[in-house]
């Protein structure tokens, strides 16, 4: 039987973390996160990393394609938060901003890691952002390093 597992270090490898400035509150503590992990798992250098900021978790799909068909990056990891209101409005940045960002992974062949974030409330952004739920910028990032690595043995 031959099993194809990614690993986490991917040294080397060039990354663009796609950032919502949208609820930037929360949005900085997983982009931290995500930096964070690709230097100390990934042993990812400064170099190797580009950071992209966008006003919203709308306009992410988009960047991440122009980032995607440039070549320049083995993954994207995209960060963001959207906060349910009292409108549908959340439903449809959010769904629209998945449906986009796995769009552009399809097409294009580079993995899109989603750390976007989708809460119902402040609190809920809070605790996914770094406190009790763990930091999805963090996971995030650690989903497009083991996907780098997945990729480059197929």
């Amino acid at each position: 039987m031959n099993v194809i597992e990614g690993g986490i270090a991917a040294p080397g490898k060039k990354f663009a973390i796609v950032v919502s400035r949208f609820n930037h509150f929360v949005v900085e503590s997983l982009l931290q996160g995500a930096v964070g992990t690709l230097k100390q798992y990934g042993q990812v250098s400064d170099t190797d990393i580009t950071v992209v900021r966008v006003p919203g978790a709308y306009e992410m799909p988009v960047t991440a394609q122009k980032l995607a068909d440039s070549g320049d990056f083995d993954a994207i990891i995209a960060v963001g938060a959207v906060i349910r209101g009292g409108t549908p409005h959340f439903d449809f940045v959010a769904g629209e901003c998945n449906s986009g960002l796995a769009r552009v992974a399809q097409q294009t062949g580079v993995p899109v890691a989603f750390g976007v974030i989708t809460t119902d409330s402040i609190e809920q952004a809070i605790e996914r952002s770094g406190s009790k739920a763990g930091n999805k910028g963090a996971e995030a990032a650690l989903s497009a390093l083991e996907m780098v690595n997945v990729l480059a043995q197929l």
